[in-house]
């Protein structure tokens, strides 16, 4: 997009944060360098750029410039949710934010010398996740080319914010990966190693909790081998019956469930609410024979798992499947070098 108002070149600045996506993997300079850039390029008294805390469900301030601290720790404190209308339309603006009585702290927006507000959504693969917000000190309207411009801001803070989230699901796979292969190779107590998976999954995806269930001989129930951030009263629940439990994992896929207190494939509705679980993420655990288990996390809230996330627990859960099996072909060998030990006493008394 080229466009030029009053002597300001918006397609040279898009190719400055363009190069520095290119350039840099570091989240906060290139959020910093995306509200300084929408300032200076728009004449702004000040700009912001909120994201959504998953927990809180409220829109934070990560980089902004211009405004007070005073301002800030106010404002953040009223962001919720996007609104529906800037989802529809593309763009929020607030022409005289001093008596628009769709916002809130509006004398503190009169101290704060504000006198329009242009807000853009921040989106990663169609969802919202934050807002870019240009502040202005006249009141004033926007032109086209502008709110376009501001948008396409917004879209790479999106993608500064994504490729981050990748980064640092790359660097978690790696080193749980690498961990969790010396504890195999350290040890062969398959509860030590299985407890140490579920930790380690639950803390790199941060989840509420995680699991380990495996099949028992005649494959009808999901018996619990290990598990993290699980109380006892849900642990002690009952049964887990493989047919009636997101039984699609035993067919060896990796199945999502959004909505656990309402989803009819999830055995103990009320239990895992009481619990505070709400979305959970279920592999399976395979080894040679094939699924022996699953592997769970589960989330305190609503949670859209990335295919990296996915990619990643799978991984974990085969390592998991592996440990299993090299701990059962050692009791086996075990149990062989005993026989043999046996059969040589034995030959030896016969003499």
């Amino acid at each position: 997009m080229a466009a030029k108002k009053e002597g300001k070149d918006y397609f040279q600045t898009i190719k400055k944060v363009s190069r520095a996506l290119g350039t840099t993997l570091e989240r906060d300079k290139l959020l910093d360098l995306i509200v300084r850039s929408a300032m200076e390029a728009m004449d702004g008294k000040a700009a912001a750029l909120f994201l959504a805390d998953e927990k809180t469900k409220k829109y934070v301030v990560v980089a902004q410039k211009g405004l007070s601290r005073k301002y800030r720790h106010a404002g953040s404190e009223h962001v919720g949710q996007v609104p529906r209308e800037i989802m529809k339309k593309g763009y929020l603006h607030y022409r005289d934010a001093m008596n628009d009585k769709r916002l809130e702290n509006r004398d503190l927006k009169k101290a704060e010398g504000i006198g329009s507000i242009l807000v853009v959504p921040v989106m990663v693969k169609d969802r919202p996740i934050g807002v870019l917000s240009l502040y202005t000190a006249q009141v004033r309207d926007f032109s086209k080319e502008e709110i376009e411009f501001l948008t396409t801001l917004a879209e790479q803070g999106g993608m500064a914010v994504e490729n981050a989230r990748l980064l640092e699901t790359i660097r978690a796979y790696i080193r749980i990966s690498l961990e969790l292969m010396s504890d195999i190779n350290s040890s062969l107590d398959i509860r030590v190693i299985l407890q140490t998976l579920t930790e380690k999954v639950a803390r790199a995806l941060d989840a509420k909790a995680a699991s380990i269930r495996l099949l028992n001989d005649d494959k009808t129930e999901l018996r619990l081998a290990a598990s993290y951030g699980l109380s006892k009263k849900y642990i002690n629940k009952g049964p887990i019956f493989a047919e009636r439990s997101i039984a699609e994992a035993l067919s060896g896929v990796p199945v999502i469930v959004k909505n656990a207190a309402r989803d009819k494939g999830v055995q103990y509705r009320k239990e895992k609410e009481q619990e505070g679980i709400v979305s959970i993420l279920c592999v399976p655990i395979t080894a040679r024979e094939g699924v022996i288990g699953v592997l769970r996390l589960y989330t305190d809230v609503p949670r859209e798992f990335s295919d990296q996330d996915i990619q990643l627990v799978s991984v974990l859960a085969h390592h998991g499947g592996l440990a299993i099996q090299n701990a059962s072909l050692y009791m086996m060998l075990q149990d062989d070098l005993k026989g043999m030990k046996d059969d040589a006493w034995s030959h030896r008394c016969w003499f």
